[in-house]
């Protein structure tokens, strides 16, 4: 059964055209990666991938790290977006790399 909710209501609950998306990641340092390696590795990440694809991290981690990955603002990743962090993640050499199929953010 359709519910009839007002857009104030929808943006509130994120609904329907508020509704948002993201993916966990996780991934690992190889045994032994000192603190600087771990440190400009994460900026990098966030630099390079994170930042000029208007998207947002919230994780952290030493050795193993895992977090989320969403959009800076209201709105749905994309396939596209799992795959750059994925393979950017990959080509550094990082271990375990796992990234998760997309889910709603805030009803998940």
């Amino acid at each position: 059964m359709a519910v009839n909710r007002s857009r104030r209501l929808r943006k509130k609950l994120h609904l329907d055209e508020f509704q948002e998306f993201g993916f966990s990641v996780a991934w690992s340092f190889p045994a032994g990666t000192d603190t600087t390696t771990i440190d400009k590795t994460v900026d990098d990440f966030i630099s390079e991938v994170i930042e000029p694809q208007g998207l947002a991290y919230d994780g952290s981690g030493y050795l193993q790290w895992e977090g989320l990955v969403c959009l800076q603002k209201t709105g749905k990743c994309t396939d596209e977006h799992r795959t750059a962090v994925s393979q950017w993640l990959s080509a550094k050499g990082l271990e375990n790399v796992q990234v998760t199929e997309l889910f709603d953010v805030w009803w998940d």
